[in-house]
């Protein structure tokens, strides 16, 4: 690790994950490497061992030639097999500079790391405005430049346009097919991320999604509170009964609500969620 980010997070599991894999990402990138960046809940104090995963984005000076990806696949297997708290957890994508400074859906393939240990070439969608944003303001350095040379500001507008492209892309369809909602945790995911971007669309910015909750409580209508304390609390095992209704109805309400910000007349954010039943 670069001497200033010996311990990167306030975390040791994780640091101690980082520490293992910044050398090594290093050594299969040689002059590929420009910097590896923490995001998401390691970031904003409300990282769960139970259900987070640590957010890792890898910054590239190019595209990486095609037969580098399975020395690196190789290399990640290795570190979710080596035992360390956080190893199987890393969840993270490789950017090249010029593609990362600003969103651009026609240069948006590349390599990742997803959450089930896999390796290979993916699409990235509209919530990578929002990553970007949350990289570039909150992010944790742990080797190269500061995130904010990297990465253009994000407007307030250009967040509400992701956010409604996120729900367009990969929420909407879910209200057809049901597959990944039959998981309690991911239920619960659900539940949490549509906090999120009523929070966003309301407010213009991005917050973790335990303060998107408590916000919701208070302002989304007493129907929904109890369904969004619960989602708050969950943890794995937990007998709560299977929230497949509930959840949808709530995506739903959450559909119905954005349609006052896809109206040319609220392209400034001026609807309100506030005090609705």
């Amino acid at each position: 690790m670069s001497p200033h980010a010996t311990d990167p997070t306030s975390y040791p599991d994780v640091n101690a994950v980082l520490r293992v894999l910044l050398p090594r990402v290093q050594a299969v990138l040689g002059d590929y490497f420009t910097g590896m960046y923490v995001h998401g809940s390691a970031t904003s104090g409300d990282l769960d061992p139970q259900r987070s995963d640590i957010d890792l984005l890898v910054v590239t000076t190019g595209e990486l030639p095609e037969e580098m990806l399975p020395v690196l696949e190789a290399m990640h297997a290795r570190i979710t097999a080596s035992g360390l708290k956080w190893a199987p957890k890393l969840e993270g994508s490789y950017i090249p500079v010029q593609a990362l400074r600003r969103y651009d859906p026609n240069n948006s393939q590349h390599p990742a790391l997803r959450v089930d240990g896999s390796f290979d070439v993916d699409g990235h969608g509209s919530d990578w405005i929002i990553q970007r944003h949350v990289i570039r303001e909150k992010g944790i350095v742990v080797a190269g430049p500061a995130a904010q040379t990297l990465i253009d500001p994000v407007q307030p507008n250009e967040l509400r346009r992701a956010v409604l492209g996120t729900l367009r892309e990969w929420w909407a369809p879910q209200l057809h097919n049901h597959s990944r909602l039959q998981d309690r945790e991911y239920q619960a995911y659900a539940v949490l991320t549509m906090c999120r971007a009523l929070y966003t669309l309301q407010h213009g910015t991005v917050v973790s999604k335990v303060v998107a909750a408590k916000w919701g409580q208070q302002n989304l209508g007493e129907r929904w509170a109890a369904l969004i304390e619960r989602a708050l609390v969950w943890e794995h095992g937990d007998t709560q009964p299977d929230e497949m209704s509930e959840t949808l109805g709530f995506m739903r309400h959450t559909l119905e609500r954005t349609e006052q910000f896809e109206k040319p007349s609220e392209a400034h954010g001026c609807g309100s969620f506030h005090n609705h039943p």
